[in-house]
């Protein structure tokens, strides 16, 4: 196809061939997007019509709309754990996939750059320093491998021997990104960028938490950075052999980079520490959608207020669209949803709605007909076996590229905490409470209220849970060390992702409890009535992030804990 016949596209000149030809494709699907749906859906029945699953409800071989949305009904994960759990075992959630997928998902990968080009010239000349790592991998007591969906793509062939794209160069070597310590990953990586610093026009992680932990760790291990660029000789705490083994390739003596690093890292001053190193970057390529909007004061620190490219939207169970305005603001972020990669329905949600019966199912509308201002639950049926499942995910409609809807994330449904990947809901947070509760027991002490928030001004950041204690006998009110305790008895009570990021990935820092006056909270009520909530219809909120009640609960503590391990966390047994 040639370059001419997408000049007129409404998303502009693509850069070269192959550009024209992805844009191309996206101009397609878009036009067309409801018959692609139709087609979507026919395949995806089609090929999974002898699955246990879809049997079970007497399809009968159909694989049109109306026999769809008249015989399967609308699932949560709870719903589907009886079977999954056939398979595997442990507490994470654990969803279906296929190797097709990850054809599916490189396709998508292979969109974004085409569409970054219509709005950064000159990629090509440079490289990305991008901080990416694996996590721990596990069998299940079937056999099934189980991953995260990054460790998967990154463990591919079509990550680990993708083809030459001078669009596409990164600092990080694969044997750094492929390794599983996340010291010597980390060290590798940001070691790589300083090397590379000139060459650098893009810096990024997958979450906006991913970079600044890379940050705080350049402020801790500068030193020894340092000292192995000046020498030309890589930190023995590195040992991993296909690391070692590539770096000798690499590294040299360079001692006026090793100076000009010292100098840049051993002030006090670390804003625009970014763009000083790294001189040439263009944007930082990081989601700061969702929970991760709480970094964006920080991002702009220390990168001087470069732009933050939120390029595509995804999850563990399908990877959905892309921004086709990537240097938008964050605040102006939406994604068009590529109708080839499932067939999505939406719920509409509105909070004040009273709940539906379980004798009126859920009236879901197709991607094509969704309205504009409206905000709907995304539910989506993939090529891996998931049929009509709620994703969770809450997304406002903001208008239409060609026939396909464009979307702003609103938020994850009934997560109260996030710091990186983690997500804590009301549920989980108050069996947590309950649970640490049970160590004041003894000092007849009670928690009368709490609440928390994601404290992300340090980083790592940490949860933070305000208590309101009840001492009946203050001669034997509960130690400073039995309230640190209760710390750990939370964290022992979170979830496996939770737990993880505490530990193994140190993208999480150790949990806080700050016990405030008695009355605080009674303080907090007369504040929001003040604002004009109903005393009749008030509740104590269970996350706060609004600045003035967190001043005021904060200007009423008067000890804070934190925990004083790491809860327990072990990859879960392979076969």
């Amino acid at each position: 196809m040639a370059i001419d016949s997408v000049l007129s596209s409404p998303l502009g000149p693509p850069a070269c061939g192959k550009d024209a030809k992805a844009l191309q494709f996206i101009e397609e699907m878009t036009r067309n997007a409801d018959s692609v749906q139709e087609k979507v859906l026919a395949e995806i029945l089609s090929r999974n019509a002898e699955t246990e699953y879809l049997r079970q409800f007497q399809l009968g071989g159909a694989t049109d709309r109306d026999n769809f949305k008249s015989k399967i009904p609308v699932v949560i994960y709870e719903d589907l754990q009886p079977m999954i759990q056939r398979t595997s075992a442990g507490e994470r959630k654990l969803i279906p996939t296929i190797h097709e997928e990850l054809d599916r998902r490189q396709l998508l990968y292979s969109l974004l750059m085409p569409v970054m080009n219509l709005y950064v010239p000159g990629l090509d000349k440079g490289k990305g320093l991008y901080f990416l790592f694996v996590k721990a991998e596990t069998k299940t007591p079937g056999g099934l491998l189980a991953r995260p969906v990054l460790t998967s793509y990154y463990k591919s062939d079509h990550f680990k021997t993708r083809p030459y794209d001078p669009y596409m160069v990164y600092t990080s070597p694969n044997e750094a990104i492929l390794s599983a310590d996340s010291f010597q990953s980390m060290y590798t990586q940001m070691l790589c960028g300083l090397l590379q610093r000139q060459e650098v026009l893009r810096v990024g992680a997958v979450f906006a938490s991913g970079l600044l932990r890379a940050i705080r760790f350049l402020q801790v291990n500068w030193k020894q950075l340092v000292d192995d660029i000046e020498q030309g000789i890589l930190n023995p705490r590195v040992t991993d052999p296909s690391i070692r083994e590539c770096m000798s390739k690499i590294l040299k003596p360079r001692p006026e980079l090793a100076e000009f690093i010292s100098k840049e890292c051993s002030g006090e001053n670390w804003e625009g520490i970014i763009t000083r190193i790294w001189p040439n970057t263009k944007y930082l390529d990081v989601i700061v959608t969702g929970a991760m909007a709480q970094y964006i004061p920080t991002l702009d620190y220390y990168s001087g207020g470069l732009p933050k490219v939120c390029t595509m939207y995804a999850s563990s169970e399908c990877y959905f669209g892309l921004n086709l305005k990537p240097m938008c603001k964050p605040s102006e972020v939406s994604y068009t949803i590529m109708p080839n990669m499932a067939y999505f329905e939406f719920l509409p949600h509105d909070p004040s709605a009273p709940p539906l019966s379980p004798d009126s199912p859920p009236r879901l509308v197709d991607l094509a007909d969704v309205e504009v201002g409206r905000e709907y639950e995304l539910v989506i049926t993939t090529y891996a076996g998931l049929c009509r499942y709620r994703v969770g995910d809450i997304l406002r409609v903001i208008g239409f590229h060609n026939s396909a809807p464009q979307f702003k994330f609103i938020r994850r449904k009934n997560v109260l905490l996030s710091i990186d990947s983690d997500k804590t809901d009301e549920a989980e947070l108050q069996k947590a409470i309950e649970n640490a509760s049970l160590l004041l027991r003894e000092f007849n002490t009670s928690i009368v209220e709490y609440t928390s928030y994601a404290d992300t001004k340090s980083i790592p950041g940490h949860y933070v849970i305000y208590w309101e204690l009840l001492v009946k006998d203050p001669a034997n009110s509960p130690s400073h060390d039995v309230l640190n305790q209760c710390c750990l008895a939370m964290e022992e009570s979170l979830n496996s992702v939770y737990r993880q990021g505490r530990v193994a990935d140190n993208s999480i820092g150790p949990l806080e409890i700050k016990v405030v006056k008695n009355g605080s909270f009674e303080e907090l009520m007369d504040y929001a009535i003040s604002r004009g909530a109903s005393i009749n219809q008030y509740k104590v909120p269970r996350c706060v992030n609004f600045t003035p009640i967190m001043e005021l609960l904060d200007s009423r503590v008067v000890s804070a804990h934190f925990s004083p391990a790491g809860p327990h966390w072990t990859p879960e047994r392979r076969n």
